[in-house]
């Protein structure tokens, strides 16, 4: 009997001026371990006059998690932060009870030819960091742990597994990894593995059970036992999950939280633009009142 317990494909949706492939939140399954929302960027080709332009627009509840393929995102936050992330970098925000950011293409690469392909994720705080200070760290990919066991390059971009450990400075126990077969090759990682999991495959094809699936999908386990797997050459797929919360999570707008209270008084206080401004910026996502 399969393990898989739920395979999830990739749906467009449009985040203003770029088109993105939505993961989760699905309707089946909200969250995995404390993962929330994962959407797949691109890989998107832009002529000089494309520009990935998301403005400001708040957050609550939540850290995330930009990890980019090819390209660069300059990021500015409500904290002072004015930062760019590229290929193999970590930006990780925890909103805490509230920040507010943008994410646009870099001045210097705007009115040139560029590529954007990665992941942005949000994982759900524990309920008793849902009100915390907000915080930035950018974590250099030098500074990644990353290792090869038998022609599989491993990277722990987040989290704890393997006995090793990211310096992301994730809120809760959970994982989210990187695995790269330049051949054909078995994967039995489940013993390492805690909590819920999941496996995206980026690129290339995994086989279970005989079943072999695609890229740009998710498989959902029944346990963190979904990690026996095969791997043909050139395949990348990320595996995430981690233990979960004794409490649901509302998912809404731009906005995680376990009480439907929180989202009421961030989608009033956004409205009324309480929310400590971006330095420099002026423009604003409006409350698209869903």
């Amino acid at each position: 009997m399969s393990n898989i317990d739920l395979i999830i494909e990739e749906r467009a949706a449009d985040i203003g001026d770029f088109m993105v492939g939505r993961l989760l939140p699905f309707r089946q399954k909200r969250m995995v371990g404390p993962f929330a929302f994962i959407d797949h960027m691109g890989p998107a080709e832009m002529n000089e006059h494309q520009n990935l332009n998301v403005p400001t627009h708040p957050h609550i509840g939540l850290s995330t998690l930009t990890f980019l393929f090819e390209g660069s995102i300059l990021h500015q936050d409500s904290l002072g932060t004015k930062i760019k992330i590229e290929p193999g970098a970590v930006n990780w925000m925890t909103a805490g009870k509230g920040i507010v950011h943008s994410e646009r293409t870099p001045p210097e690469i705007q009115h040139k030819k560029k590529k954007l392909h990665g992941l942005q994720i949000w994982v759900a705080l524990p309920k008793e960091l849902e009100k915390s200070s907000p915080t930035f760290t950018h974590v250099q990919k030098e500074d990644i742990p990353n290792w090869e066991v038998e022609g599989v390059q491993y990277r722990l971009i987040a989290g704890e597994a393997f006995q090793k450990k990211s310096p992301v400075p994730v809120h809760s126990k959970l994982y989210f990894i990187e695995l790269k077969s330049k051949s054909k090759t078995q994967i039995d990682i489940g013993e390492n593995l805690y909590g819920e999991s999941a496996l995206y495959i980026l690129e290339g094809k995994v086989t279970h059970q005989e079943k072999s699936f695609e890229p740009k999908r998710i498989l959902v386990s029944k346990n963190a036992k979904l990690c026996q797997f095969a791997m043909e050459a050139n395949t990348t797929v990320y595996i995430f999950g981690g233990e979960v919360f004794p409490e649901p999570r509302i998912i809404h707008w731009n906005f995680v939280a376990s009480e439907k209270h929180m989202i009421e008084e961030a989608i009033e206080k956004w409205k009324n633009q309480e929310f400590d401004k971006v330095p420099g910026e002026e423009d604003f996502v409006p409350y698209p009142n869903l």
